[in-house]
């Protein structure tokens, strides 16, 4: 039988059921249906594999109607190649060599309401997809740069938003994705200018796959944002693992070149552990020293989320109309440029963020053109 393990592991399970007498074993990789089902006939007891297990968390954490969305669309798909086991005790009730047995026909009626559940699930994720973009060109109107921040599960990403913000806005909690929806808040930054920082959903090692497809809508709040902070656990002996888990991640979401910038987290812990006289984690080159729950290092981080966003911005020299008086203000809030006040107009020289540069770029060209016509109107008018 396939038992996922070896013959000699698999007896090392049955004499370790014999003598803890455990009623549930966990597996730390997904299992395929058939390898379940050995397992459990081998041992007796309920066999959970890693997606399961996480999926389960997933579905204690749901709180909103997205996230329960996501989640049950997520938990549908990983039950639709298992629904076998499930209806095992029904093929024993009749049918035969040719025939069509009712265990058979409740096993493909549940499917196919399996299946329209999961297209009914997959239409109302898509809606909140949409939903989604809405607010993200809502947010470019106000043209705020976007930050998103990214992490292992439970490496301090709530509590980091919340600190920026100055306010509790996240839920954050010592557990395991405590966090299924993206919470968004404007955040001052060092320069005075204001982003919007966006919290996600935490990674794992071998996320199951059902649940990075449901959550697709949502972890595409990373692709949006101009750059990432990366936030790790410093005080943890995994962080290289941590690390290449989110890179994986990322690069399946197409945002593995993004911009980032690295938070050391819970610098705390690892001054503590120093003064107990544990030997604290390395520190990471080129990262952020803070602790989001004391606050340590934020002015630091506020700063060089300001300084990375700088270096995507684009220089222009364009000259605008009075009239464009609001863009002008938004220009001296989110740009390090010099204004010349001039007779007609107002010539704007400096570096800006790229969505405001094609604005300005867009509403000079509008300018000159009309400076054009007037020009040629003036000119047809003379006697």
């Amino acid at each position: 039988p396939n038992w996922y393990v070896g013959k000699g592991k698999a007896e090392e399970l049955v004499a370790a059921k014999r003598e803890t007498g455990f009623d549930v074993l966990i597996t730390d990789d997904e299992l395929s249906p058939a390898q379940q089902r050995a397992l459990e006939g081998l041992l007796g007891v309920k066999v959970i594999d890693r997606s399961r297990l996480i999926l389960d968390i997933f579905a204690l954490h749901a709180q909103t109607h997205e996230g329960r969305l996501q989640v049950e669309l997520a938990q549908l798909e990983y039950q639709l190649p298992r629904l076998t086991r499930l209806w095992t005790h029904l093929s024993r009730t009749g049918g035969g060599i040719g025939t069509r047995g009712p265990g058979e026909s409740q096993l493909e009626t549940d499917r196919r309401i399996i299946r329209t559940r999961i297209s009914k699930m997959k239409s109302r994720v898509e809606q909140v997809r949409q939903q989604r973009e809405t607010a993200a060109r809502g947010r470019d109107r106000r043209l705020w740069p976007t930050v998103g921040i990214v992490g292992y599960t439970n490496a301090g990403k709530s509590t980091l938003l919340n600190t920026l913000v100055g306010s509790e806005v996240a839920k954050a909690e010592d557990k395991l994705f405590a966090t299924l929806d993206p919470t968004s808040r404007q955040v001052k930054l060092g320069d005075g200018q204001t982003a919007i920082v966006t919290d996600t959903v935490g990674f794992i090692h071998k996320l199951p796959h059902q649940l990075v497809d449901a959550f697709r809508a949502t972890l595409e709040e990373v692709n949006r944002a101009d750059v990432l902070i990366e936030v790790v656990d410093a005080s943890d002996g995994h962080v290289a693992e941590h690390r290449a888990t989110v890179q994986t991640v990322l690069d399946e979401l197409g945002a593995g070149d993004k911009p980032r910038l690295l938070a050391s987290n819970k610098a705390d812990l690892i001054d503590r552990a120093a003064r107990d006289g544990a030997t604290p984690a390395p520190a990471i080159a080129g990262s952020v020293a803070v602790s989001a729950l004391t606050g340590y290092g934020m002015e630091t981080l506020r700063a060089e989320i300001a300084a990375l966003l700088a270096t995507l911005w684009i220089d222009v020299d364009v000259a605008l109309p009075y009239t464009a008086g609001e863009l002008l203000a938004r220009v001296r809030e989110r740009g390090t440029i010099e204004l010349e006040y001039r007779d007609r107009d107002v010539h704007l020289a400096g570096r800006v963020a790229p969505s405001l540069a094609s604005e300005l770029e867009a509403t000079a060209a509008r300018w000159t053109e009309e400076l054009r016509n007037a020009e040629a109107e003036a000119i047809g008018a003379e006697p």
